[in-house]
């Protein structure tokens, strides 16, 4: 299926989808404090609220296409049609782009390691 055929109606401004992925951001830092974590060891490993909004995006347009998890090339031309409809998440969206295996635990392109 076509990625334009495929993808969710734009659902929100990008003002209110910040909010939102500021008011998660938060509760997951507050989550995190109260299970007693430093913020130094963990607030460079959550994401950014623009990164936030790209990946909840992202997810919506998965959803749309059945759930299937994206191909890597999928998932690139997903991103970039994130910064075609939403101009001021471009930067985010380039930042995950460039990111390949990223110590992050949330993000998408996350390889496991075999330490075998």
């Amino acid at each position: 299926m076509d990625d334009e055929h495929s993808a969710p109606r734009r659902r929100a401004s990008v003002e209110l989808l910040r909010a939102e992925a500021g008011d998660e951001l938060a509760a997951l830092v507050h989550e995190r404090l109260r299970a007693g974590e430093d913020p130094w060891e963990f607030m460079e490993d959550l994401p950014t609220v623009d990164e936030l909004v790209v990946f909840t995006l992202r997810a919506e347009h998965i959803a749309a296409d059945g759930g299937l998890r994206p191909t890597h090339a999928r998932n690139q031309r997903l991103l970039r049609q994130i910064a075609a409809d939403y101009p001021e998440l471009t930067r985010a969206v380039w930042r995950l782009i460039g990111q390949e295996n990223t110590h992050r635990r949330w993000d998408a392109v996350v390889r496991v390691i075999d330490r075998a």
